[in-house]
């Protein structure tokens, strides 16, 4: 699937308006007649094809879209997937290879499958531009199949204002102020996240979507010394944590271990000889 939507398989198909011979699509995509034929044959047995066989000029197989690849593969649907189909092939499909790694290390494969460490362990890491604006299209495919029903579940109309945390291209907040036109959408992400957004996404004229960048956070805490010898104050905090909350004190390494999990690669901390610490945390 990830070849033939690479290749253009589905679009030559739609855009033809006619079923095509397995030679005809590898002319025209420039490909092997031998590797397009397999492929084509392949994609039937996944039913995002269909073969109808013709007896002109000898025994021959032609070639059209089914109705889940017009909708979901080609480039121009309006339900397009095609952009979080090239992200999956071009980097999470990188990754799987290095499943057995993963199992056994329980972390990520970033680093092995191309030879960088991830800013961010869960995946949002772009190693371009281009790869970041793939992955932002690719989101923005996904929520205009699943975000009216997300939003829908439940009634948010008495919500006036409303925040999407990690809004990336504005897809969700579109379908938000579609469904609930009274409401204004804020998309609160990573300013060159919000750059991208505005530039490619999402239009001026849309008044009811805003913008705020960020990406920092300041955790106020009562920080432990590294060997948890104290603060005594900091150590029955931790002690009235455990009696009455799930939660505990830790130390500076403790607490930047959690922000850099979050993908928070720059991290400071201040000791302030006061009853609460600060560390602050900025991607």
């Amino acid at each position: 699937m990830f070849t033939a939507c690479e290749l253009g398989v589905f679009d030559l198909l739609l855009e033809s308006g006619k079923p095509l011979s397995s030679d005809a699509i590898a002319a025209c995509l420039g490909a092997s007649t031998m590797g397009m034929e397999r492929l084509l044959d392949a994609c039937v047995g996944l039913k995002l094809l269909a073969a109808e066989m013709t007896l002109e000029g000898g025994k021959e197989a032609l070639y059209r879209n089914t109705e889940i690849s017009n909708i979901y593969l080609t480039k121009s649907s309006p339900k397009s997937q095609y952009h979080i189909m090239m992200y999956y092939s071009n980097t999470v499909y990188l990754c799987w290879q290095y499943l057995a790694d993963a199992v056994r290390e329980g972390r990520n494969q970033y680093e092995r499958a191309f030879g960088i460490s991830p800013k961010d362990p869960f995946g949002a890491m772009y190693r371009s531009d281009e790869e970041m604006l793939k992955f932002m299209a690719g989101q923005n495919s996904v929520w205009s199949i699943c975000g009216r029903d997300v939003l829908a579940a439940f009634d948010l109309s008495p919500f006036t204002q409303i925040y999407d945390l990690g809004g990336g291209g504005g897809a969700l907040a579109r379908e938000c102020v579609s469904l609930y036109p009274n409401s204004t959408v804020t998309i609160y992400d990573l300013p060159k996240v919000v750059q991208v957004a505005k530039e490619q996404f999402v239009s001026p004229e849309e008044r009811q979507i805003a913008f705020h960048e960020g990406g920092g956070v300041l955790l106020v805490e009562s920080l432990l010394n590294e060997d948890k010898s104290g603060p005594v104050e900091t150590q029955l905090y931790s002690m009235n944590m455990l009696v009455q909350t799930e939660g505990k004190e830790r130390t500076a390494a403790e607490y930047s271990k959690l922000l850099e999990a979050a993908g928070f690669g720059v991290i400071r901390v201040r000791r302030t000889g006061k009853l609460y610490d600060a560390v602050l945390g900025r991607k």
